[in-house]
């Protein structure tokens, strides 16, 4: 006899499936963060590394605070880009998260049903065989019509 088969089968490999991308987006919105991090502490630490040679005339000076300021502000977009990335990867984690939320409620409902049919196949055995324990003993004693408390 064949077994029912879960009817949600389909959605809970569709569910996998979804929780697999949204696990290789988490990871790449991850990977894009760190690396926009490391690229502003680098620029950062370029900038601490600047100096003005001892004699310098007024316009060189000047361009050298400009170079400066320029510098200044890439660092500065460098980690609010970092941040933006930072943020962008926990809302990918967040859909991640709900994503895999989604299959474990299917996979425990995958397991009920197959649980339920183990309990439903464990009694009918236990009914078979209660009938032919029955069977057997009826037919031995069938001619027999005394009781136990004769």
């Amino acid at each position: 006899m064949k077994q029912p088969a879960f009817r949600l089968e389909p959605v809970l490999r569709l569910r996998r499936t979804e929780e697999k991308a949204a696990a290789l987006a988490s990871a790449q919105a991850a990977r894009e963060a760190a690396e926009a991090a490391e690229r502003a502490e680098r620029d950062a630490l370029a900038l601490t590394d600047r100096s003005l040679p001892a004699h310098v005339s007024g316009g060189a000076f000047i361009a050298a605070m400009v170079a400066s300021a320029a510098a200044a502000a890439d660092v500065s977009a460098a980690r609010a880009l970092a941040l933006a990335r930072a943020e962008q990867a926990e809302l990918v984690r967040a859909r991640w998260t709900a994503a895999a939320q989604r299959t474990k409620g299917l996979e425990r409902l995958r397991e009920r049903h197959v649980s339920a049919l183990q309990t439903a196949a464990d009694a009918a055995e236990a009914r078979a065989i209660d009938d032919l324990v029955t069977g057997a003993y009826s037919t031995r004693t069938k001619g027999e019509d005394t009781t136990w408390t004769d």
